[in-house]
């Protein structure tokens, strides 16, 4: 008989939206590179992180996002939370990002990689 190695089996959990999986993206961007502990974790993401940094370019080169929407993107994504439609100083920053959202939540459901209601 072979020896069978006991490895933990991992689910596979879908995104629930963009935003989520935009700010997993930049958790898991920040765990790579050292900058933050990682969470211990029994779930795996159907998405890998090399996948959603290539969505975001593709959508970009083809002129889905702008560099406004990325500039709104990573800035609120360092502040760890969504611009507020009502905060007059961010209710433009608040529209670029729902509409990048939204172009990045079509492109991620067209893969699967969030759950469709």
């Amino acid at each position: 008989m072979t020896a069978q190695h006991n490895q933990p089996e991992y689910a596979l959990e879908k995104f629930h939206n963009a935003e989520q999986m935009w700010f997993w993206f930049l958790y898991s961007k920040s765990v790579r590179n050292g900058f933050m502990r990682p969470r211990d974790c029994a779930t795996r993401r159907v998405a890998e992180l090399v996948d959603v940094e290539t969505l975001i370019t593709k959508l970009y080169l083809c002129g889905k996002l702008s560099d406004e929407q990325l500039s709104v993107m990573k800035e609120f994504g360092d502040r760890r939370r969504a611009p507020h439609q009502y905060i007059w100083a961010e209710n433009r920053a608040a529209d670029l990002w729902r509409r990048a959202m939204q172009t990045i939540g079509e492109a991620a459901i067209a893969r699967g990689w969030i759950i469709q209601d």
